[in-house]
């Protein structure tokens, strides 16, 4: 883990590692705050007449189709987005280090048995399965999406776990500790997983962008996190009706999708380039 630490210092040394840190903590704080100081974004401001308003100062990014505040509802999907790309991101990464780590520990037929099993489920395009669980729901609960985004992405984490750990142990301490009477789980844990860590943060970091971006175009497809829950994918979706005549309704929901893969991006490369300095 102190190599992972080490990793975000040396990110953050890095001028693209430096930006992309530096706009995910301001989108952080908008979206932990933002909230607070905006008016709830399923008031219609415009009941009766439904009038879309162009930014002013009362409504900075203007209103929608139903007269609500695109701002506020902007910065609630970014909460939602961000939450849902990190909780899914940090479940899949715990299944495939879990994964990774057990078929390497495992050695022999058993390793070759789960690793092909995730070769098959590799096979299986991730945003078929998605779409097929979650046109089963009418109405599909926050939690879902994160689970099954979750579930369906660590497939990559537990290869990329189980190349670096099974090379590890070819390595002379490995043998030594097992010389030394320690079990295969111990070894596993005390030698595989410090030095696989980087691997699994940069996988991460990268997969927190991935999940953005599929709940984002899931809520645009009307799959994802159903209204009046404000998401950005779905924002752009409800502004069709407006996009020309109202441009902002989905301009600005898209430039905020935008940025934070970008600056998710930005960090997993410095990270990569941190760790590994041959990738670059």
């Amino acid at each position: 883990m102190r190599g992972a630490l080490d990793a975000i210092g040396v990110a953050w040394r890095r001028p693209a590692g430096r930006v992309g840190l530096l706009v995910l903590a301001l989108l952080a704080v908008i979206a932990a705050f933002g909230p607070l100081t905006l008016p709830d974004p399923t008031r219609q401001f415009g009941l009766l007449t439904h009038q879309v308003l162009s930014p002013q100062a009362a409504h900075p990014f203007g209103t929608d189709q139903l007269s609500r505040d695109v701002l506020a509802r902007v910065v609630n999907g970014l909460r939602l987005s961000l939450g849902i790309g990190l909780l899914a991101a940090a479940m899949a990464a715990l299944l495939g280090t879990t994964v990774g780590l057990t078929a390497a520990s495992l050695g022999g037929a058993a390793e070759s048995l789960i690793m092909r099993t995730v070769d098959a489920l590799l096979a299986i395009p991730r945003i078929f399965i998605l779409m097929l669980a979650l046109a089963l729901w009418d109405r599909v609960p926050v939690w879902a999406v994160v689970v099954l985004l979750g579930l369906t992405g660590w497939y990559g984490t537990s290869r990329l776990v189980h190349a670096e750990a099974a090379r590890i142990r070819t390595e002379p301490f490995t043998a030594a500790a097992r010389g030394l009477g320690s079990g295969r789980w111990r070894v596993a844990l005390r030698h595989f997983l410090p030095n696989v860590a980087g691997p699994i943060l940069i996988a991460a970091t990268l997969g927190v962008g991935d999940v953005i971006l599929l709940e984002a175009g899931l809520s645009f497809l009307g799959l994802g996190v159903r209204p009046p829950t404000p998401t950005l994918g779905g924002m752009i979706f409800e502004s069709r009706s407006v996009a020309i005549t109202a441009p902002w309704t989905s301009i600005f929901p898209g430039v905020t999708i935008m940025l934070t893969v970008l600056a998710v991006n930005l960090v997993g490369d410095a990270l990569r380039a941190a760790i590994d300095p041959r990738s670059t």
